[in-house]
C-alpha cells in the first residue's frame, strides 16, 4: 500500500487532488482512499488530506497517515511549518511545488527521491488561476507512476466540466516540466 500526504492551504485543491487521484486509481482496478483533515478553516489556512492506493487488497485502515511514503507539498510555505518533510518515510518521496532550482530545493529537503516542479507558474499561465492542484497531479504522476495521465482525464471532466480540458493541460505540461531525482 501507498500513503501520501496532501499539505496545501484551503483554496489550492489538496482535497480535490486526493479524490481525483484516487479515482483515477480505482478506474484502473486498484483500491484507493481519500480523507480530508481539516477544521473550520478558512481560504488559505494550512489543509491536509491522505490518499492510500492499494493494488492487491481492500484499504481497512481508516486513520490519519503517520509517515507517508510520498509528501505532496502545494505550497512551499508549508515546508517551514511542523516538521512537515519529517514524517516522510526514510525512503519515501517528496513532490514540492517551487520556484527555488531543483538542485537548491534538493539541498534544503532531506528526502530520498524529490521532486520538484514551478506548479504556480503553469497554473497560472495555463488555467489562469493561482489553483495548483492539477498541476501537481502531473507531478505526482511524473514521480510515482502511481496512476497512468489518461486515468485522470475521466475524473477530471467529471469535476471540472467546461474547463477540464485547461486542467488536463496544466497537469500534462507540470507532468513534462517535473525534476525528479
Amino acid at each position: 500500500m501507498i500513503e501520501i500526504c496532501i499539505y496545501g492551504r484551503g483554496g489550492q485543491g489538496g482535497v480535490t487532488l486526493a479524490e481525483l487521484v484516487a479515482h483515477a486509481a480505482i478506474s484502473e482496478g486498484k483500491h484507493a482512499q481519500s480523507m480530508p483533515f481539516f477544521g473550520p478553516e478558512r481560504r488559505g489556512a494550512p489543509v491536509l488530506a491522505f490518499l492510500r492506493i492499494n493494488e492487491a487488497e481492500r484499504i481497512k485502515v481508516r486513520a490519519e497517515v503517520e509517515e507517508p511514503d510520498v509528501l505532496v507539498v502545494l505550497d512551499p510555505g508549508l515546508l517551514q511549518v511542523g516538521g512537515v518533510v519529517s514524517r516522510l518515510k526514510k525512503d519515501g518521496i517528496a513532490i514540492v511545488n517551487t520556484v527555488k532550482s531543483h538542485e537548491k530545493i534538493k539541498s534544503e529537503i532531506v528526502a530520498n527521491k524529490l521532486a520538484s516542479v514551478d506548479a504556480m507558474s503553469i497554473a497560472r499561465s495555463v488555467l489562469g488561476l493561482p489553483i495548483v492542484n492539477t498541476t501537481m497531479i502531473g507531478a505526482l504522476v511524473k514521480a510515482t507512476g502511481i496512476v497512468k495521465l489518461e486515468s485522470l482525464e475521466e475524473p477530471m471532466r467529471e469535476r471540472f466540466g467546461k474547463v477540464a480540458a485547461k486542467n488536463i493541460d496544466a497537469m500534462r505540461k507540470a507532468y513534462e516540466e517535473t525534476v525528479v531525482s
